[in-house]
């Protein structure tokens, strides 16, 4: 099967609109964009790396009218967007549970920056400001003003938890609070591997997750010895550090444009949504790679 944009967005399109007939519409007249229509859309607008919402409606409008009869204006655009939150973190795992990575016992978790604004007046006026702080990105030797964004992924990159965070909150507590939040998500995969970086080194909280029957494979720190499993950690970490380069480099995670919280999580979302989207294509039309878009891109 030939894979490009189109052949995504209809499978894509398809995929959601069969997942939503099962809920129950609000009452009133329906909506000319439909939720279906919205969500491809947004996935569309990453994948082909339009940061400008108000520039991307215009191309849709010039380029794409087969597809989407109806393109609303950008301020109504925005703000179903943004009321779809809900929906776009539900999609991720309709469409994660859709392949066989979703079964996977073995999470590699990371962290990685997402700057939210870059001079000193946008950081006191931001209404992101309270959430958001001041971080030290160690892989680029830089401060930031912004969140952490945290994701757990299966090695093929398939999303299955995620979180924004202040920089200021400890890693470890973070990513506890995601496992006691979708808990039953552990207790369906037994002997659960969770492969993460220095920065998760903690006794209290390797034992924490000994309790949930969690086993944690990280590097060694100084001072300790040498741990089980780490010769081969190097290869199995280079999957999320890909997935990391992809959402930055590919699917421009710190360029997201977001001045809200609402804005900042939702164009967050939307990028994990289309990185989940292609992992889902790719596995439903057998390629070889499961996090390649080239594809998709243009």
């Amino acid at each position: 099967m030939t894979t490009n944009l189109t052949t995504l967005v209809t499978a894509l399109y398809v995929k959601i609109d069969d997942d939503w007939a099962g809920i129950a519409r609000l009452p009133g007249r329906p909506r000319r964009l439909s939720h279906s229509e919205l969500l491809c859309l947004a996935v569309m607008q990453t994948l082909l790396g339009y940061h400008s919402e108000a520039r991307w409606l215009r191309d849709v409008r010039a380029h794409y009218r087969g597809m989407f009869p109806y393109v609303p204006q950008d301020a109504g655009y925005n703000k179903r967007l943004r009321a779809a939150l809900p929906q776009v973190k539900r999609l991720i795992w309709v469409l994660a549970k859709d392949t066989d990575f979703w079964h996977d016992t073995v999470w590699i978790c990371d962290s990685t920056p997402v700057p939210c604004g870059m001079s000193r007046p946008t950081m006191k006026q931001s209404e992101v400001a309270g959430w958001a702080g001041y971080g030290y990105c160690s892989s680029h030797s830089r401060f930031y003003w912004g969140l952490w964004l945290f994701l757990a992924c299966t090695p093929s990159g398939m999303p299955i938890l995620w979180a924004l965070a202040s920089p200021k909150l400890d890693e470890r507590e973070v990513l506890a609070a995601m496992l006691e939040v979708d808990a039953q998500l552990v207790r369906e995969r037994p002997g659960l591997l969770l492969i993460t970086d220095k920065g998760f080194a903690s006794r209290a909280f390797e034992w924490s997750l000994s309790e949930q029957g969690i086993t944690l494979l990280r590097p060694s720190v100084k001072r300790e010895a040498a741990r089980p499993g780490e010769p081969m950690l190097k290869k199995v970490r280079q999957p999320i550090e890909s997935v990391n380069d992809t959402l930055k480099g590919r699917l421009d995670l710190e360029q997201h444009g977001g001045r809200t919280c609402e804005g900042v999580a939702v164009r967050v979302a939307q990028r994990v949504l289309a990185l989940a989207a292609v992992v889902w294509h790719n596995f439903q039309t057998g390629q070889a790679v499961s996090r390649s878009m080239t594809a998709y891109d243009h």
